[in-house]
């Protein structure tokens, strides 16, 4: 495979792009704090009104596993690594009217017509947390695993579940696997080895899950450096010959922070998967640019760009589906978080196979559309995509 390269840009533009994506990778406004995890009693017509099956859409749950260390002092987590998974599960009350993906937190004066709140927060035994995943599997017998990417908080993470979990209609339960991110624009090079560090955690949770004969498929969806540790997950899975638990799984990769060659190793040592790797690719994303900045201006798989026709030839080649969604439009300013825009069209994304085995013509190169075409929620599969091999 190839990409387009950093080099390509006068080092002026490279190093304006870089350092812009560093800053608005920051995050302009303030971070929240662990403070946001804190359940807020809303009065008792709100809290009425959520029960009620009209405002079901009010209300979301999202389940979480993180080897994040706690933060007893405030409550959350912070960015060191725990020997153990911690489990909790959430209730969130959904602010009404969203226009975007952007997420209002909730301030000492919680306001749920703009802001998301936690009204319910409890932590569980391994035990419990995957009795609760079980009962949250789709009726097709699906369950999904959202895996955060480089700088995110743990708060920041559960958060974004959340929002896509609501934007997308999700019955039941979607799962934040949380690692211990340092939430530091410094951080990019921890982020790598705490990703890395990562991979027997994940895939305890993840066989944890599949160990159920209810559980039909996984769909394991990271976002950036979270596609990197899906697919190093992957690969150990595969290393360990659980096949039965690879059989089950539907990868999902947007934006993926993977160096190419990188990725071509991955693939090696994964060969062929019953439900072909979904990767979602926009060619105008900066934050990868700025990866590739501090990586020696190596290629990042995020941006491939499918009008080359050796990317449609390797997509066939290595049984991918390589969907460009630069159409999407991003709430960031780096367009690396189109991601979160798309549980809103409430259609299905990144899978052909309705049900069955994938046959080699449900891979290659793919357009997203925004006008015309209906988009996936990251937790489900069977959508439509425009096709243009």
């Amino acid at each position: 495979m190839t990409g387009q390269r950093l080099n390509e840009f006068p080092l002026g533009a490279k190093m304006m792009l870089v350092a812009i994506g560093l800053a608005m990778l920051a995050g302009c406004a303030t971070r929240p704090s662990p403070d946001v995890l804190n359940p807020v009693h809303l009065p008792v017509h709100l809290n009425a009104s959520l029960q009620s099956d009209e405002a079901a859409s009010s209300r979301v749950n999202v389940l979480a596993a993180t080897n994040r260390n706690p933060d007893t002092a405030r409550g959350g987590f912070g960015s060191a690594w725990a020997d153990n998974l911690t489990y909790e599960q959430y209730a969130f009350s959904v602010p009404p009217n969203r226009k975007d993906t952007a997420i209002t937190y909730p301030t000492s004066r919680p306001d749920p017509e703009r802001q998301f709140v936690v009204i319910q927060r409890k932590q569980l035994p391994r035990d419990a947390f995957v009795e609760e995943a079980l009962a949250s599997t789709q009726s097709d017998g699906t369950v999904g695993i959202f895996v955060h990417g480089y700088n995110y908080s743990y708060q920041e993470a559960l958060f974004r579940t959340a929002q896509i979990a609501a934007d997308a209609n999700i019955p039941g339960s979607p799962i934040l696997f949380s690692w211990p991110s340092a939430a530091a624009v410094a951080g990019y090079v921890a982020d790598r080895d705490a990703a890395l560090s990562s991979r027997s955690d994940l895939d305890s949770l993840v066989t944890s899950l599949s160990a159920s004969g209810k559980v039909k498929r996984i769909i394991l969806f990271g976002h950036s450096m979270g596609g990197f540790l899906v697919m190093e997950t992957v690969s150990q899975l595969k290393l360990q010959h659980r096949d039965d638990v690879i059989d089950k799984l539907a990868v999902i990769l947007a934006a993926p922070d993977i160096d190419i060659d990188v990725f071509r190793s991955q693939l090696k040592d994964i060969g062929r998967m019953p439900i072909p790797i979904s990767l979602l690719v926009s060619k105008d994303d900066r934050a990868l640019v700025a990866s590739s900045f501090i990586a020696g201006e190596r290629a990042r798989v995020g941006r491939l760009d499918i009008d080359d026709p050796v990317i449609r030839e390797a997509a066939l080649k290595e049984r991918l589906r390589v969907i460009d969604i630069t159409s999407i439009q991003a709430s960031d300013g780096l367009g690396h978080d189109r991601y979160a825009s798309l549980a809103k069209f409430g259609a299905q994304l990144a899978s052909f196979e309705s049900g069955r085995r994938s046959s080699a013509g449900d891979v290659g190169a793919y357009v997203f559309d925004a006008a015309g075409a209906a988009v996936a929620s990251p937790f489900r599969l069977a959508g439509r995509v425009v096709g243009s091999q």
